[in-house]
């Protein structure tokens, strides 16, 4: 594929029980042990594989085996071929997925974290998480651990245009440009939700 294949979804409401149960039983065990015990964490989690399996449909009925590396990115042992990217931030999931190392990020506009603005002094919060994503989508492609955050290259990642109030990229390495289209889905998943596919290589 020329372009990474880019797909992402803003959520507006709360899962119901059955998609929540439908979501469980999809994701794969490695991920779901990952789980957080407080179970209103559990959307944006479960919606990010659910639109993997989507963005999957075509090649596969199926997620195979989930691992992580040391780092914790996860990745098909047996699809060595498929690699993929997944984010999520407060009602939003973002998920790319290539032929070679990729790396994708969202968040959602928001204030600094009180220790972060006192530390960085008078600085755009609207600026600082645009650039905290671009960072961070190149730190996960490389797969260098959140530690790497403050090393990155700013700028490396490739700015998406998903949905107002949210800043996401995509790290391709410098080996391809921003995506090239973008489109709404149809609702098939009967969530209501608004799903995305930002591009197709």
């Amino acid at each position: 594929m020329e372009h990474p294949a880019i797909w992402a979804a803003q959520l507006t409401r709360p899962l119901t029980e059955k998609e929540q149960a439908i979501g469980l039983d999809a994701l794969p065990p490695l991920r779901r042990a990952r789980l957080p015990r407080n179970r209103t964490l559990w959307r944006e989690p479960l919606c990010a594989y659910a639109l993997l399996r989507l963005a999957l449909s075509g090649q596969l009925t199926a997620l195979p085996e989930l691992a992580h590396s040391h780092n914790g990115k996860p990745y098909f042992p047996a699809m060595p071929s498929v690699q993929f990217s997944l984010s999520h931030t407060d009602g939003g999931v973002v998920v790319a997925i290539w032929d070679r190392p990729v790396g994708v990020d969202i968040e959602r506009l928001r204030p600094l974290p009180p220790l972060t603005a006192r530390r960085l002094g008078d600085v755009d919060a609207t600026a600082f998480w645009t650039d905290w994503v671009r960072r961070e989508a190149a730190v996960k492609r490389r797969d260098a651990g959140l530690a790497a955050l403050a090393h990155g290259e700013a700028g490396e990642g490739i700015l998406l245009d998903l949905f107002p109030g949210y800043a996401a990229a995509v790290s391709t390495g410098g080996t391809a440009d921003a995506a090239e289209r973008q489109e709404a889905l149809p609702d098939t998943t009967g969530t209501g939700h608004a799903w995305v596919k930002y591009a197709e290589g």
